[in-house]
């Protein structure tokens, strides 16, 4: 498990970009089979989304009514998309990193799946940067400016990368200890949000 683990984040990350690239060929593209690469895809595939639906919202034409179905349907991406880190750290939890958990161990700042999600987003910035600069019908100015981004945007990704391979090694050597974070949207919660549950009083 532990020379598993010894590539994990590169793999993922790599796995990331893999899928971004294909879903822009292809959306119904295959899922795998494996349940952990499952997970991490499914949760990239709601970021995904996630940033279409956002470049929907910007449509300068968009009417009040497009304008709502979108954001109703960002909120929702949104939820599932947090829910789905929460069960990648759960998963890992239980499965993969199961025989490292020590809660006497000090905890990282942000769980394995929040670091999943930020790669995940690096990797949908990385392809959409990487299309601005290849762009045949803007200026050289517009394409220089982009390219100084991507370089950016590719050395944040590393730095991801490599954040996150140190976390894993970290539990595997015993310094640190892996611990679910769960994150309580309130405000999609209707016995939570007081401007819908005072309304059904």
């Amino acid at each position: 498990m532990e020379k598993k683990l010894s590539q994990f984040a590169q793999q993922l990350s790599q796995l990331q970009a893999d899928y971004t690239a294909l879903w822009h060929e292809d959306e119904q593209a295959p899922l795998p089979d494996a349940p952990w690469l499952l997970l991490v895809v499914q949760q990239h595939q709601h970021n995904f989304a996630l940033w279409h639906e956002e470049d929907k919202a910007r449509e300068p034409e968009q009417t009040d009514a497009c304008m709502a179905q979108i954001k109703r349907k960002i909120d929702t991406l949104n939820q599932a998309r947090n829910d789905l880190i929460v069960k990648l750290d759960i998963w890992l939890a239980q499965n993969a990193l199961s025989a490292y958990h020590d809660a006497a161990l000090p905890a990282n700042s942000e769980s394995i799946g929040s670091i999943i999600d930020r790669l995940s987003i690096a990797s949908l910035k990385h392809f959409h940067m990487q299309e601005q600069v290849q762009r045949e019908d803007a200026g050289l100015q517009h394409v220089a400016s982009c390219t100084e981004k991507l370089q950016l945007i590719e050395l944040q990704n590393a730095d991801l990368v490599v954040a996150l391979q140190q976390f894993i090694d970290d539990i595997v050597s015993g310094k640190k200890q892996n611990k679910v974070y769960h994150q309580f949207k309130m405000y999609n919660d209707a016995a939570l949000n007081p401007r819908i549950y005072n309304k059904q009083i």
